[in-house]
């Protein structure tokens, strides 16, 4: 059956994958977002659903002054035994550490903190029950891949530390799994830094701690030598079988929007097919030569599973069954619980945060904290930019914002984002458009609100596309997103001004779509909408 690539669009990088019965989880970096590593769950591969957070405590997960793309790198999710465990490392507190719990829909234990430094952290349960970590770590002075024996319920470390790996010749050894399969204890990990030259390898051994022998074809997965693919940085891989016996491998990479080689969605989850030649070696894809696609053809299990019967069509120029996804997003507020895509940056103050229920109103309460300062938590919540080419509308009640901005952004942090908003100052209410890049801010238009225009409410658009975001409003005395009204344009911004490649730091993130306030309230109805329009890559 055809599919799309990625599986999970938008910022969602370093994933990580199990499999219960025919059910599949799967997790991913969060950084300095909260709360931290969400649960994805599917029976096809392809249909995703939110269904939590493994991190949604502060006792969980402590973001005080996190620096952009700190916070929690790289999860790792495994089922032993009727107890699901995440282990990850939080690069802001105090490193590597392991949660754990019984009902993947319940809360997760606290931290149980492993004293081993490094990142990517990952656990595995050989034949006689003895589990096993590795990460990336230092030992007698040489980096690598660091394995021992663990307590995965407590942290407590049960053996000698072991360096099983340098790699296999690329920069940035990272991201370990190790599998057992035949009799071979298979190391996968990511090299090459998780950038244009990102790629992932394979090694194996008859013994868990080596010596471990290179795949012949290694990498098993790169774009490094494919520019001309739009998909790029393919690599943090994570394999998993399914019930019908097929391997499958899930893996991050980036849709560069130019060929200028930048990407302003973020590092996101893709899924390819995986068989094993005849000496036993993973070849992923199709064309033996690691290479992916944005449409592939699999067998993907869950066939006669409820979202694969209501999300398959029949493409019209292969006469193949094709399996859909939709990622549009529709955020409703009439509840008292945030919508699970919303995040928070850092550690929130949930007093900041009214959800009206009964009049499906959110309210934000707006500091000093405003969406340039570096480190800190601004009233803001925030959720993934998808695709390329999407329309966003929302809505402020303009006599209840009394804030001195409050509105909508395109957001990356704190250095880069644009945004609409009403603003209050000296002179009485109005509607401005911001820009910021690097270390400049600029308001680049400001229109009064005149006295004798008694609208209501502030009707506000985003349009983006491959080249930039285009940021409109309307005045209305209703809050109906999809009311036939006559917007105007506002400003622009660039698609390169949220890239990843042109932050002043190294950063792992990507563009969300963004409510906020500052300096007092904001109140937004009728939810959020964005819809997906229609991308040529995506048409066969």
């Amino acid at each position: 059956m055809l599919f799309k690539n990625p599986i999970i669009p938008g910022y969602n990088p370093d994933p990580s994958i199990c499999r219960v019965g025919k059910d599949f989880y799967l997790v991913n970096s969060t950084f300095e977002f909260f709360p931290g590593v969400p649960i994805y769950h599917s029976q096809n591969l392809v249909n995703w659903k939110l269904i939590g957070y493994c991190l949604t405590r502060r006792s969980q997960l402590e973001l005080e002054d996190c620096r952009n793309s700190g916070g929690i790198y790289a999860p790792t999710i495994r089922w032993h035994n009727g107890i699901f465990y995440m282990i990850t490392t939080n690069v802001t507190d105090k490193g590597n550490f392991v949660v754990h719990t019984d009902d993947i829909n319940g809360e997760w234990s606290d931290p149980a903190w492993i004293d081993q430094g490094g990142i990517d952290p990952s656990l595995f349960w050989d034949d006689d029950e003895r589990c096993y970590y590795c990460s990336t770590g230092t030992l007698d002075g040489v980096r690598g891949i660091v394995a021992f024996e663990i307590n995965p319920l407590t942290g407590e470390i049960l053996s000698d530390k072991h360096l099983i790996s340098t790699g296999c010749g690329g920069q940035c050894a990272e991201g370990p799994h190790i599998y057992k399969k035949d009799g071979w204890y298979y190391l996968m990990i990511a090299e090459g830094g998780t950038e244009y030259a990102h790629r992932e390898t394979i090694q194996r051994s008859k013994a868990i701690y080596g010596p471990y022998t290179p795949c012949p074809h290694n990498p098993i997965i790169s774009h490094k030598e494919y520019k001309k693919s739009e998909i790029q940085a393919t690599g943090h891989a994570d394999l998993v079988s399914d019930e019908n016996g097929n391997w499958w491998l899930v893996f991050l990479g980036i849709r560069r929007f130019s060929h200028a080689l930048l990407h302003n969605l973020g590092r996101e989850t893709f899924l390819a097919p995986v068989s094993w030649d005849e000496d036993g070696w993973p070849v992923v894809g199709y064309n033996g030569n690691g290479t992916i696609e944005l449409i592939m053809d699999a067998p993907l299990p869950g066939a006669d599973c409820a979202d694969t019967l209501a999300n398959t069509r029949i493409d019209e120029k292969t006469g193949l069954p094709m399996l859909f996804a939709d990622h549009s997003v529709n955020i409703d507020f009439h509840s008292a619980e945030p919508d699970k895509r919303l995040q928070f940056t850092r550690n929130p103050d949930m007093s900041h945060y009214n959800f009206n229920s009964s009049d499906g109103t959110l309210t934000l309460t707006g500091t000093d904290i405003t969406l340039n300062e570096p480190g800190k938590s601004p009233t803001i919540l925030s959720f993934k930019q998808p695709e390329f080419t999407t329309t966003l509308t929302a809505c402020l009640n303009i006599d209840k914002s009394d804030a001195g901005r409050a509105g909508v952004a395109a957001y990356y942090n704190n250095d880069y984002h644009y945004e609409i908003y009403i603003g209050n100052d000296e002179n009485g209410k109005y509607i401005g458009f911001y820009k910021h890049i690097h270390d400049m801010g600029a308001e680049i238009a400001h229109i009064p609100m005149t006295a004798g225009d008694n609208s209501s409410h502030l009707l506000v658009k985003i349009d983006t596309d491959r080249e930039k975001y285009t940021f409109s409003y309307a005045l209305s005395d209703t809050p109906n997103l999809n009311a036939r009204i006559a917007y105007k344009t506002i400003g622009s911004g660039l698609n390169a001004g949220l890239s990843t490649e042109g932050t002043r730091t190294m950063t792992f993130t990507g563009t969300l779509f963004s409510l906020f306030a500052e300096n007092g309230l904001g109140t937004f109805e009728n939810g959020v909408q964005l819809v997906i329009n229609p991308d040529e890559n995506y048409k066969l």
